[in-house]
Parts: C-alpha cells; structure tokens; sequence
C-alpha cells in the first residue's frame, strides 16, 4: 500500500497567496502565512506520495525547480523555495503555498530533457502565481459508488479518512483557461530561466502519448482519468497553442539535439512501484514485507494510496486496509460497520470461513447513497502479526458481487515469493548499429505492450531504425 494519486487537490486548497499579477516585474517576499501553510501542509504531502526520494536526481530537480521558480516573482531568493522530487509511481507535479514545489520521480521519468522538467515545474508554479486556486472549479470524485455509500453512512470523519487515502478520490477541477495561463506563465518561466521554452509542448505531448497507451492497456477511455495538468485532455490543440507560445519568445524551433546530460541523469532513477510499499502487476497485488496478495476482478483499476489499496469498477470499489492483529474477527468486523454509522450491529448477520488457510469474517449492512441502495460489506482476514480487511460498496442485494472472487484470493506469500519480487528501474543504454526498436524494446520488464511502452517512454517515431549513438531508456527490473 503506498501512495495517493492526486493530492493536489489538498495542496492547491491551501493557496492563498497574497495578489500577484503574473506580469510581476519586481519580487516579493514569500508572507509568514504562506510560509506557515506550506510548512504545515508539507509532511501530510509528502506522507501521500511515498516520502522524499532522496536518490542522485533529488539534487537535480531542486536546482531546475529553484532556478524556474524565482522567474515567477514570488520571491527572488532561491533558499525560499522547497523543490522535493517525490517518491511516487504516479505522474504527477503542484506546488503550495510559501515556495513549496514538488515532482514524482515517475514523471520526472517520462521527460526527455531539463527543459521539459522546468516547464512542467514552472505550470505548477504559475497556478499559484496566478492564485487560480480561488476561482477555480473544485470537483471532489470520491470513488463513486463507495464515496457515496460512505458518505450517507457516516456522520464522523470517517469520509475524509477515506477520500484521502484511495487513489485518484480526488481531482483538481481548473478549468480549460487557468491551464492554458499555466502553461503560458510556465513557458515565460522556463524562457526567463534560460531554457528551451519549446519543453512545454515537448512534455505535453509526451503526456498525450503516455495517456493514450494507458488507457489502450487498461481498456479504457484516454480521457477517463486524469493525469498531470489536464482537467480538460491534452488535445493536439493545447500542444498547438504551447508550440506557439514559444514561438513568441522568438526562440527557434525545436532542436532535435538529444540533452543526453538530462538522459544520463535517469539512470537508476526507480520506476513504477516502490516493493516496499506493494507491486502491483496486472491484476494482481503482492506485498513482499507485508506478504500478502490478493487479484482483483478483471477489468477493474486497482490503485496503490497510502494506507489502502482501491479497486474499482463497473460493479462497484473496495479498499483493502490493514489493521492490528486481534483474536476477535467478529467483533473487529462489527467496530468497522459502526464506524462507518451502521447501528445494531449485533444484529448484524456475521459469516465464518476459510481463504487459503486464513481464518475470515464478514458482514453487511444495506444503506440509501444519492437515492440508491447499496451494500457494504467489510470482510477481515488474521493474519500472523495483523488484521487486514476489505470494505466493499456493491448496488444493494449483490453483496461482494463481481468482487467474491477477490476476497477469496487473499492469500499469504511465501519467503521465497516474497524475495522474488523486485522493483523496475530506468537504465539508459547507447544505441549500437544493428539496434532496432524490437530488439531493445524487447529488453523492457513487461510481459506487454513493450514496443509501445518503449516508443512512449523514449518520444519516439514508430519507425524501424535507431540511429547508432542515440541514447535511450529502458525499464529494467532490478
């Protein structure tokens, strides 16, 4: 279980920042408010996205993020600012109040150059520049079915526990204009900070193509979830109107010159999921420290956050949570339903059984969500050292539904199977004459999808031939 998609949500609803106009010519001093707010804000962020990555690329960032930053007149003293490179298998950027600016090392990997990387920090930084955080149009997702059914079940707190912790439960909702001033303001910083000010449309089509080859893999629609800056997609019309932008800065066109320096640097860099925090391959979570597993119902989007692992789908969601360990499964199940508001749970019918050895416990209760009936079901396992269970929201009358064979696949991980699981990394390897993109994408620790996954990941044409000397990334285990 490891980090929480996009938390800027919680991030942008603390800016405040005192007026700004983007066109700021003279710096002004980060406010002791807004240097409280982020101070405070900072841990809960970084607590969401797995922590600090404290690898050879942290100081890398903190120099682009800085050196972007100051072009944006928020302050004209680099040691204002905080520029964290995150440790998150998901795409990601935003920045908060009182100089505090961040990246994902999984987005920080889809980059092709450090122009690319200052324009994506310098959009985030223009959202608080330009204070879009208080005219913009905040739209809280909570999960859907699950939000829902748990939104009308608890009166307590228990809703914003929830909605912090399940993967993408929260989208930020700036409109199609403060994108495209974001993208402006992080093409004029990026430029005032010396770099190529064509790195704006160079990121955003790279994050097309990386969405589009998602939501091929996953059988969805390219625009069903949200990535990076793109409330609204990131249409060829948004690359069009960035590839002007920096036509304006009167800068020449796009070089097709490699920054093998920016390339070099990625080397090693970690990719995907943290094993520390669970893998997720395919349909299936593993855990190695925690070993354990379980397979979710096929088609639906299994998702990684902090302290719960979400699955959701047509048929409803579930979150699969951990807990210490007790020798009372019966009534450990009843305390989660009164958690979530269910009263009487004494009269709550309890069923008793075995999964792959485990000794399980569940029980429903039925509720109304936005005039619809559903059930909620918690399902607990013990475990040697814990209690791990499921809390899942399904139409009323199916019970665990789709989701009864997931519940039944929970099962504990040898050592051996435990040891066998291994993180991904991005290597970068000089092309050779007789290298083609088969032959290297055939190197990708995918089981699918490798040319794609390698065209992608590398902003590549999909032609045959490599030119010899060309760098390229590679994701390797290991």
């Amino acid at each position: 279980m490891t980090r929480t998609y996009i938390a800027a949500a919680v991030a942008t609803a603390l800016i405040v920042t005192p007026t700004l106009p983007a066109s700021a010519q003279t710096a002004r001093t980060i406010s002791r408010s807004d240097k409280a707010q982020g101070a405070q804000a900072h841990p809960q962020l970084l607590s969401e996205f797995g922590g600090a990555y404290t690898g050879p690329q942290a100081a890398f960032v903190e120099r682009v993020g800085k050196r972007v930053a100051v072009q944006s007149g928020l302050s004209n003293a680099q040691g204002d600012f905080t520029v964290t490179l995150l440790d998150s298998p998901v795409e990601n950027a935003f920045a908060i109040p009182g100089g505090y600016v961040y990246v994902t090392r999984q987005l920080l990997a889809l980059m092709n150059s450090e122009a690319e990387l200052a324009a994506v920090l310098g959009h985030e930084v223009g959202h608080v520049a330009a204070r879009h955080s208080n005219k913009r149009n905040t739209r809280a997702t909570l999960g859907g079915l699950l939000s829902a059914g748990v939104g009308w079940l608890t009166g307590s707190d228990v809703l914003g526990r929830i909605a912090s912790t399940g993967t993408q439960l929260y989208t930020l909702g700036f409109s199609r204009s403060q994108e495209y001033e974001a993208d402006g303001l992080g093409v004029r910083y990026a430029t005032a900070a010396g770099y190529d000010p064509y790195g704006m449309s160079a990121m955003l089509r790279q994050l097309n193509d990386d969405q589009t080859l998602a939501a091929r893999i996953e059988g969805r629609q390219a625009d069903a979830v949200p990535t990076w800056a793109s409330t609204h997609p990131n249409g060829e019309d948004r690359v069009a109107r960035a590839r002007q932008l920096a036509q304006q800065m009167r800068a020449a066109p796009a070089s097709n010159v490699q920054d093998t320096a920016f390339l070099r640097m990625l080397d090693g860099l970690p990719y995907d999921d943290n094993p520390a925090q669970g893998i997720i391959d395919g349909q299936t979570f593993r855990h190695p420290q925690l070993r354990l597993q379980f397979t979710a119902p096929a088609g639906y989007k299994i998702d990684n956050g902090t302290d719960a692992v979400t699955v959701a789908g047509t048929g409803g969601q579930a979150q699969f949570r951990a807990a210490a360990a007790t020798s009372d499964l019966p009534g450990f199940v009843r305390a989660r339903l009164g958690e979530l508001g269910a009263r009487n749970t004494s009269g709550v019918e309890l069923r008793t059984s075995e999964v792959n050895g485990l000794q399980t416990v569940q029980g429903t209760v039925s509720a109304t969500s936005n005039g619809r009936a559903v059930d909620a079901t918690v399902v607990a396992y013990r475990f040697p050292s814990a209690t791990y269970y499921f809390l899942v929201v399904t139409p009323s009358g199916n019970r665990l539904g789709s989701f009864a064979s997931m519940v039944s696949s929970v099962a504990q991980l040898s050592p051996q199977a435990a040891a066998a699981i291994k993180g991904k990394r991005i290597r970068i390897v000089t092309v050779k004459a007789g290298d083609t993109i088969d032959s290297l994408a055939r190197k990708m620790a995918y089981p699918s999808y490798q040319r794609e996954r390698f065209v992608t990941l590398n902003g590549l044409e999909d032609t045959p031939t490599l030119t010899p000397g060309r760098l390229v990334k590679l994701v390797v285990a290991g």
